[in-house]
């Protein structure tokens, strides 16, 4: 008998039984991708600074029937790291898919950044993420499998006036994905990169509501919105699946076409 939608879907994407770690857990898209993993089957391992707001998450997760555990990690110290991966490696034996979501931005014009705000943007943006998926690796080659999801951004490949460390750190994730697709496969780790556009978050509304900046986002962006961070999950969820199992060392943008050159200028058309 031929398998039914239902049937064929579950076995494309499911990700039941499969243990992912997902750092930034805690925030806009942390929190969309955490509950969209857990409604199609995941063990959700989250992690984050604020622990109040992951076990809200968590709770909720659970109460629609998911599962959930929560961990403190902060990506400036090492010892954070280890101390996560090695409890997560504890209560479930192993960690299938790592979700480097965490990220931090600060918009600041090239010549007013600190040194300060340079290190922790990219000690959180890009040693955190080199560090975890190190520690995370490790277990992942001993259980000769593994899949590495990084959230990299708009701002790997484009850039906003105000973002250069930002873009900077972005634009290593994307070279850093490659890196671990290459070095990786050979222990059956695949590595890809997601990069969302411009995503309407708490963090992002006062960009949005900007009238010069929200018009000048709308005129570069095909849709002519901004992405909500739901929009994510479709592609999330099929590289966290075995559908993607010769996908490695990709990056894929969810822009709303602005990658692609966003609103055409005026043409001919009949119609």
């Amino acid at each position: 008998m031929p398998l039914s939608i239902n049937q064929n879907l579950e076995k494309l994407f499911s990700l039941e039984n499969k243990t992912i770690l997902l750092t930034g857990a805690a925030g806009g898209i942390g929190k969309v991708l955490a509950e969209g993993f857990a409604g199609t089957g995941a063990v959700m391992a989250l992690g984050d600074l604020d622990l109040s707001r992951l076990n809200a998450i968590a709770e909720g997760i659970k109460e629609n029937g998911g599962k959930a555990g929560c961990y403190q990690l902060d990506l400036i110290e090492m010892d954070s790291i280890k101390k996560c991966v090695d409890a997560v490696m504890e209560d479930y034996g192993r960690i299938d898919v790592l979700v480097n979501c965490a990220g931090i931005n600060v918009r600041e014009g090239f010549l007013d950044v600190e040194e300060s705000t340079y290190d922790r943007i990219m000690n959180i943006n890009l040693k955190g993420l080199y560090f975890i998926s190190q520690e995370t690796a490790k277990h992942m080659i001993k259980q000769k499998k593994g899949n590495i999801i990084n959230i990299a951004s708009h701002n790997s490949v484009g850039m906003l006036g105000g973002c250069s460390v930002y873009g900077a750190s972005k634009s290593a994730v994307a070279a850093l994905t490659r890196s671990m697709a290459i070095e990786w496969a050979q222990y059956g780790i695949r590595a890809n990169a997601l990069a969302p556009g411009h995503i309407l978050t708490s963090l992002t509304t006062v960009t949005w509501e900007h009238p010069e900046r929200s018009k000048y986002l709308r005129e570069r962006i095909a849709m002519k919105r901004p992405g909500n961070p739901d929009e994510l999950l479709g592609i999330a969820v099929m590289l966290a699946s075995d559908s993607s199992s010769y996908i490695t060392g990709s990056m894929f943008h969810v822009d709303g076409g602005c990658l692609a050159g966003g609103a055409p200028w005026p043409y001919d058309t009949k119609y």
